[in-house]
């Protein structure tokens, strides 16, 4: 029987077609390469695209940092760290991460690079000038990172402090690269720049006993019951709702025409003090005119003696 052998040739392979990730892949590249044609920094419009680009970036940046900031403060209800001082963190590190930004794209772009070059060979005339334009700028910097550091007060103590319109009290709100920010109990806002808060003496009243001492002084005439008007006095600061504490109320002075008694009485704090001392002289000047207490005030008589003498002349 013969054999017969049948060589079967292979089947040609099919010619294999781009597959969706490779021509995915081509595509990303394409966009890439011309993406990069735009954003060339040797073009004036790559330049510009560049710009928006490195805005995009620090937008982004700094939105990082915020809630990173945040996401600290929610993690510490009870407050361990200062948020002054989480406060002037993040104004610092957002300055400090547009400045290096500002440093990239200028070595980036060649017009640019060539400019700080040219400027940092003349360093020496553009410190100086840099030096006394910025000089109370950085003056005010260097202060603010010496409060963080030695921390003289935190944000929502109270401060007492000398300012161009007087004597100032107020809350502090914030504390940023060069200003400080306080809040009078008139909800009044006091921007002041942290170089003349860190060089004058300050009162911080939320680091000791924040109570306060009024101390009015009531006069009566020399004809009234001093101990009724002394006991008339401290009955009604006693029966005051602010009143903390009441010390006493002696003989301060024996004026030329009244005895001056002087009410010495603690309240809680400087915001309530001034009310009841508005309070308590009221209720003390009703309640004298109710006893018949004699409040007394300057007064003059006036004698016509020449005016009589020709009236009676005429008579």
């Amino acid at each position: 029987m013969a054999l017969e052998a049948i060589v079967s040739s292979p089947s040609p392979s099919p010619t294999p077609s781009a597959t969706p990730t490779a021509a995915t892949s081509e595509a990303s590249w394409k966009w890439l390469r011309e993406l990069t044609q735009y954003l060339d920094p040797t073009h004036f419009w790559g330049s510009v695209g560049l710009a928006v680009v490195f805005l995009i970036i620090g937008f982004l940046l700094s939105w990082v940092i915020r809630r990173a900031i945040k996401t600290l403060v929610d993690h510490d209800p009870n407050e361990r760290i200062d948020r002054m001082t989480i406060s002037f963190i993040q104004h610092l590190g957002t300055f400090i991460m547009w400045i290096v930004l500002a440093l990239i794209f200028s070595h980036v772009v060649p017009s640019l690079n060539k400019l700080t070059t040219s400027l940092l060979a003349g360093v020496s005339i553009v410190s100086v000038v840099i030096g006394f334009a910025a000089q109370s700028t950085l003056g005010n910097l260097v202060s603010g990172i010496s409060l963080v550091i030695y921390k003289p007060f935190r944000r929502g103590d109270r401060l007492q402090l000398t300012t161009p319109t007087g004597l100032e009290t107020g809350i502090v709100e914030d504390l940023s690269l060069g200003y400080t920010v306080l809040r009078t109990f008139d909800n009044r806002r006091i921007v002041l720049s942290n170089g003349t808060i860190a060089n004058q003496i300050m009162i911080n009243l939320s680091s000791v006993d924040l109570r306060v001492m009024i101390s009015p002084t009531i006069s009566i005439g020399y004809d009234s019951d001093i101990d009724k008007a002394r006991a008339i006095v401290l009955e009604l600061a006693r029966a005051h709702d602010n009143v903390s504490e009441v010390v006493g109320c002696p003989v301060v002075n024996l004026g030329g025409s009244s005895v001056d008694l002087s009410l010495r009485a603690w309240c809680a704090d400087s915001a309530t003090a001034k009310q009841v001392e508005f309070d308590l002289l009221e209720q003390i000047k009703k309640r004298f005119d109710k006893e018949g207490i004699e409040i007394p005030y300057a007064y003059q008589n006036v004698v016509l003696s020449g005016a009589l003498d020709d009236g009676e002349k005429g008579e």
